[in-house]
């Protein structure tokens, strides 16, 4: 006569199921949000970088030709010589290896010249998530001057 303990040697298929499907749900509940918040920064910070990238090719351009395009121009005066006055002295772009016209969040970069921070130079600015000016979290906007918050 086989015992109790004899015939009940292991978990059965649904079993398993079950407690993996239990352990995958309170790991989904725990760091999900965790996770999600780490991706609204790394936009942010990607968004950083590349204004930095393009704030680099806007010097270039600047000491080429004596001054950063004009706000008509844009920042497509980077890898396209511009047409629009005043025109490039001494146009040696592209200053960028491709085009950066929108932000991690597919909104247009704001590019002014003269800036309204930097009246010598521009205003370089990512609008953040929500698109609009202002914000908080991954709304904040991204600017190309140094913050006096910060």
């Amino acid at each position: 006569m086989t015992s109790f303990w004899q015939r009940q040697s292991g978990l059965s298929s649904t079993q398993v199921l079950v407690g993996i499907l239990v352990v995958g749900v309170i790991v989904a509940v725990v760091f999900a949000p965790r996770l999600l918040g780490q991706s609204g920064k790394a936009l942010q910070a990607q968004a950083t970088d590349e204004i930095e990238t393009i704030g680099i090719a806007l010097d270039t351009y600047a000491k080429d030709n004596g001054d950063y395009p004009s706000t008509e121009q844009g920042l497509t005066a980077l890898w396209e010589r511009p047409e629009v006055a005043p025109i490039p002295i001494n146009w040696q772009g592209p200053y960028l290896d491709s085009p950066m016209t929108a932000d991690p969040w597919g909104n247009p970069y704001v590019y002014v010249r003269p800036g309204l921070r930097d009246s010598n130079g521009y205003d370089l600015v990512s609008l953040g998530k929500d698109g609009i000016e202002g914000g908080t979290s991954e709304g904040e906007d991204v600017v190309s001057w140094i913050r006096s918050d910060e």
